[in-house]
């Protein structure tokens, strides 16, 4: 069975801001055009990593604007996440990408309260529905209060055509091989914990967190599991494991953070001037943890780094 979008590898790019919260506009078309040039073509903005659930409209427009400058080209497919708390809000933000020329998106379930399953059916429908030119990507996160499965999946996939895949962050075995076996259609797109798990079930394709740092094993990793070569794959999951506790060993020692001070300093630690702020009231990593991140790095993985 064909899926509905090809399979690849997805990246986030991140929103910087200075030291009065403007945004960055030099630093983040030098952040999407160095992305480009490593090859990762399927990229995206405003998911937790680029802070989608803190701009406001006029910074939403203002990035959006940016993106599409930097993106507009016919070997390139960008997609913007929505990340909102109603139908009405989600479908106001894909207006203001969708005039701009943008027809893919990511969106996620509201996360004031808990959607039954009326709700989220409706909600996924009525948003896909409003948009017929455009592909949609249900971004399954646990903030959202839940989280779909492949029954909920095969539901969806069988009722709105312009559901092509999905964005998940699940690691645990039984979830990804429910999601992975109950749909024919949908491409989902793993990090790397669930790649691998995800690959033995099916095309299955990657969200990576570190593609930005780590072009060559990224795309060694993806290729791996795209050819299906799982004795090569798993061994090379041992190490992306290692690698990634690592670059977290300093930063867990530090109060709780949201998931993009992590993204900021990969981006950053790849060579781009990027600060390593959020937009308050959540803070990001200080300078210290940045530089012993990045020597642990070096000392111990030297030739993943480019």
């Amino acid at each position: 069975m064909t899926k509905r979008y090809p399979q690849n590898i997805m990246m986030s790019c991140e929103t910087p801001w200075d030291e009065n919260y403007q945004f960055m506009e030099p630093v983040f078309r030098k952040q999407v055009r160095s992305v480009i040039d490593k090859g990762f073509n399927h990229i995206y903005i405003f998911g937790t990593a680029g802070e989608g659930y803190a701009v406001t409209n006029q910074q939403f427009k203002e990035v959006v604007s940016v993106f599409r400058d930097e993106t507009n080209d016919p070997d390139i497919s960008p997609n913007i996440c929505i990340i909102a708390m109603s139908t009405h809000q989600a479908i106001e933000r894909i207006e203001i990408a969708h005039k701009e020329g943008f027809r893919i998106f990511q969106i996620t379930l509201p996360s004031w309260g808990v959607l039954n399953d009326e709700e989220y059916i409706k909600y996924i429908s009525e948003v896909c529905n409003q948009f017929p030119d455009s592909k949609f990507f249900h971004y399954n996160l646990p903030r959202a209060k839940r989280v779909l499965l492949g029954p909920e999946y095969k539901i969806l996939e069988e009722s709105i055509p312009n559901l092509v895949g999905t964005k998940n962050l699940r690691t645990e075995i039984l979830d990804i091989h429910s999601i992975a076996t109950h749909t024919k259609e949908l491409q989902h797109f793993w990090g790397e914990y669930a790649f691998p798990l995800g690959c033995i079930y099916g095309e299955s394709s990657l969200l990576s967190s570190f593609g930005s740092l780590l072009p060559t094993k990224t795309k060694e990793f993806f290729e791996l599991g795209k050819t299906k070569n799982f004795e090569k794959l798993f061994p090379l999951l041992k190490e992306m494991i290692n690698m990634q506790l690592l670059f977290e060993q300093t930063g867990l020692e530090k109060p709780e953070v949201i998931d993009g001070a992590w993204d900021k300093m990969i981006v950053r630690a790849s060579g781009i001037d990027m600060p390593l702020r959020l937009l308050p009231p959540y803070k990001g990593f200080d300078e210290e943890t940045f530089d012993t991140t990045v020597q642990l790095l070096k000392k111990h993985y030297p030739d993943w780094l480019e």
